[in-house]
């Protein structure tokens, strides 16, 4: 069993429609507007700065985060964070038009 493959795959996002997105989890899927979407990176960025995932780490080692409106619960250990964290960023530096 590979974990870096696991983590790899763990999270992923798609947009299904204009303004609609998907984030694939392990457990669920979860449907995100467009500002959940721009919430979710912000948050997600201010947990990977250096001295909050400094503090993760000499803590508990994981963070509870709160999606969509805090209708969704994400329990991230540090490298499913940073994945995310690179998933989001590779999704809004791609620009895929969605055809309606």
């Amino acid at each position: 069993m590979n974990n870096e493959n696991d983590i790899e795959y763990c999270y992923q996002l798609k947009q299904t429609t204009f303004c609609k997105y998907l984030l694939i989890t392990p457990n669920k899927e979860i449907q995100l507007s467009f500002p959940q979407m721009l919430e979710l990176r912000r948050k997600i960025n201010e947990l990977t700065t250096f001295n909050t995932l400094n503090e993760i780490i000499n803590n508990e080692n994981f963070v509870l985060l709160f999606v969509a409106d805090k209708q969704h619960l994400l329990y991230l250990d540090i490298s499913q964070l940073l994945k995310l964290k690179e998933e989001i960023a590779l999704f809004f530096l791609s620009f895929n038009p969605v055809l309606v």
